[in-house]
């Protein structure tokens, strides 16, 4: 009867030492926005919420290749339970040299691609996590919903960013479906966006900004430029549109953080591994569009389009 006792009870330490044990986790950021600090917010809630005892250590590299890399080497050296990586370009640096800890990342466009796993259904390996891919056809859509007579659309973007070229070219697909001209300008560094806007400003009828990373840390530059001459932008997150823009379709950023936390918490309680859980996505997506933004350049937005979108503002996040 004792010896049942006692098999019965192992079930119970099991969890008492899981949930005593403190877990360590890096989380690797390479440049800074609201969007990607969003997911950081999610990721770390759900954290707090999951009983588990974990301390956490944030870097962020500033958008600075040298940094990520020295970054990396101190993660080795910390031996972490678990890093995030958050952003294609920091996921690349991450797991090109760590192959013996759990990688989860969030943010990444397209992570097959970036050869981070080796599908979405399987990944393989280290890692795993969550793909900020948005229905790039539907914003280009949604440009000549809300501009029916558009037909030039300018997108900035850094070719140095994987995700960013294959959203590009993605853009430029559906663009010419619709028969619509696409006019690219670069920007490899934050002090090149502001140039790369002053380029399409007098090319174009309005200005797409696709999750990169580059470009979204300098949006201001871009606005400072485009609202001078009343060209709508449509960034492809709605925590850009706050700061000012006409509209956009947005996943949740702080929803995905939330859903890559999840798996953290799978993986330290020994529920999976990375190479076990599918690498996933967000299927909902809203439309916004800042009023008070297209008021100030006169941009006059259909009523139909209004009735779908949820309102944001700088004083009225969303509603």
């Amino acid at each position: 009867m004792k010896k049942f006792a006692w098999l019965l009870a192992i079930p119970l330490l099991l969890l008492w030492s899981i949930q005593a044990q403190a877990f360590n986790i890096y989380i690797h950021q390479y440049i800074e926005h609201p969007s990607l600090q969003n997911a950081v917010d999610g990721f770390r809630d759900v954290l707090k919420e999951s009983g588990l005892e974990v301390s956490i250590t944030e870097e962020n590299a500033q958008n600075d290749t040298v940094a990520s890399q020295m970054i990396v080497s101190k993660i080795i050296g910390a031996k972490p339970d678990l890093v995030l990586t958050v952003g294609t370009m920091t996921s690349v640096n991450t797991v090109n040299k760590i192959k013996d800890i759990p990688i989860l990342f969030t943010a990444v466009t397209d992570p097959v691609d970036a050869q981070l796993v080796a599908s979405l259904e399987k990944p393989g390996a280290n890692v795993t996590g969550t793909t900020d891919m948005t229905p790039l056809a539907d914003q280009i859509d949604l440009i000549r919903q809300v501009q029916p007579d558009v037909k030039k659309i300018g997108v900035i973007f850094n070719p140095g960013e994987a995700n960013s070229r294959v959203q590009v070219d993605l853009v430029l697909k559906a663009a010419q479906t619709m028969g619509l001209t696409i006019q690219e300008a670069v920007a490899s560094d934050n002090a090149g966006v502001y140039s790369a806007a002053q380029n399409l400003v007098d090319r174009v009828d309005a200005i797409f900004l696709p999750t990169d990373n580059t470009v979204i840390s300098s949006y201001e530059s871009v606005l400072q430029v485009t609202t001078k001459r009343n060209i709508p932008v449509y960034p492809a997150e709605a925590d850009s549109l706050k700061k000012g823009g006409t509209a956009a379709i947005s996943l949740s950023y702080y929803e995905l953080g939330r859903q890559t936390g999840h798996m953290a918490v799978k993986i330290l309680k020994g529920e999976a591994k990375p190479s076990d859980i599918p690498v996933e996505t967000q299927d909902k997506f809203d439309l916004y569009v800042n009023s008070d933004y297209n008021e100030k350049i006169g941009l006059k937005v259909p009523q139909a389009v209004l009735d779908r979108a949820k309102e944001i503002n700088a004083d009225n996040p969303s509603k």
